[in-house]
């Protein structure tokens, strides 16, 4: 494929890329960064410049030597804001951030997301909130998006099923939201967006190739390759923690047995070690636990970690990415977690993939879904047609 048979979107989000990396670019160089032509350059910049993403800034004294200097071209990320609102298992989390992913206001109460009728009112109450605080003057939003802790399976911008949140499966979610953001709404897993701000902001960053877990009450992932997130057909891409690893395991809420996450998620960490720490055990205290030492506690969450990775060697073998990104909250017993997520890899991957694959602690810690979210709709292109956007991820 020519540089010039690129799509037209994937031209303006590789300039405004190359304007952002450089802070700032002439056209000229803006022909031998992307190996777009003078005249794609000239279209490009001229819908750039008339949306209000990229402004003319001083000239280029090194221009050329003949005629007047080169005008340098600068991205402008206030040219309009994005929504994220995350529905976590027990928060709901709204922010706005800036073209570049940025996060600008943030606003966050407690609440179970699984009652989605109550909900979406509140998230979409938080999101007016946080929009609120940016001051009087309304600002433009260009398109929201919204996490669900869960598989999350899509049709045409809509959820067509998520075994684990029927409540917020069918059109009139979408829509609700719609209603009530005056925006185009997108849906994703919310291991899918912390994938993507780690690989944006984080532990991630520099690397094109690699795999977020979600390491929490259950077992999630996220992917990102090739330097953009991948969901597969149907948005179900990584659902590492719905993998079968005991055939005769407990019965998992997806229906199946012996799911990862039955195993090695915090939900059954806790139901191990309450005989032995008392029933009013939480995942804090185990987590605290975990740093004071005790045996138990680091063996289980080891064993945890191993597990996961074992289900990670195949992975790892199928895709070979650069580096394995773990967040989510039992990622803070960093020390057992991690080993135990090594020795699985190493265990069951091939030599080759196993020695190449980092295994690093995300980040970001619990604001990479939210700002996975900002970070994704900021550059989102073909997604959000009303919107018209090309904004490359932030660096």
């Amino acid at each position: 494929m020519t540089q010039e048979s690129v799509p037209r979107d994937d031209k303006r989000a590789r300039m405004i890329d190359a304007i952002r990396r450089h802070g700032s670019a002439s056209r000229r160089e803006l022909m031998l960064l992307t190996g777009l032509s003078r005249s794609t350059v000239s279209l490009l910049v001229g819908e750039l410049q008339a949306r209000g993403q990229i402004s003319e800034e001083g000239t280029d004294d090194h221009g050329s030597a003949r005629g007047r200097p080169a005008a340098r071209l600068r991205f402008d990320a206030s040219a309009g804001v994005v929504v994220g609102i995350d529905f976590g298992h027990h928060h709901i989390s709204a922010g706005v951030g800036d073209l570049s992913g940025a996060t600008l206001a943030e606003r966050s109460i407690a609440y179970d997301a699984a009652a989605a009728d109550r909900a979406l009112g509140l998230g979409a109450d938080l999101a007016a909130a946080a929009l609120a605080a940016l001051g009087p003057e309304p600002s433009a939003v260009v398109g929201a998006v919204v996490s669900l802790p869960g598989p999350v399976s899509l049709r045409d911008g809509e959820i067509a099923a998520s075994p684990l949140l029927p409540a917020w499966v069918g059109p009139g979610t979408a829509a609700e939201l719609r209603e009530r953001l005056g925006v185009d709404v997108r849906f994703e897993n919310d291991a899918n967006l912390a994938a993507y701000a780690e690989h944006c902001f984080g532990a991630g960053r520099g690397v094109d190739d690699l795999v977020y877990v979600l390491a929490d009450e259950g077992i999630g992932a996220g992917l990102v390759l090739a330097g953009r997130p991948y969901i597969g057909a149907l948005g179900l891409a990584g659902e590492l923690g719905h993998v079968r690893i005991l055939p005769d395991g407990p019965v998992c809420r997806c229906g199946n047995r012996g799911c990862l996450g039955t195993v090695a998620g915090a939900t059954r960490l806790l139901e191990l070690l309450r005989p032995m720490r008392g029933d009013d055990l939480t995942l804090r205290g185990m987590l605290d636990l975990v740093a004071g030492g005790d045996e138990a506690a680091r063996r289980l969450v080891r064993d945890a970690g191993q597990a996961i990775g074992q289900v990670l060697a195949g992975l790892c073998n199928h895709l070979n990415p650069a580096r394995v990104v773990v967040g989510g909250a039992m990622s803070e017993a960093e020390g057992p977690l991690l080993a135990g997520i090594r020795a699985g890899i190493e265990q069951d991957a091939l030599p080759g993939t196993a020695d190449r694959v980092d295994v690093v602690r995300g980040e970001l810690g619990a604001r990479a879904t939210l700002a996975g979210g900002l970070a994704l709709i900021a550059r989102d292109t073909d997604r959000l047609p009303s919107a018209d956007l090309a904004i490359a991820a932030p660096p």
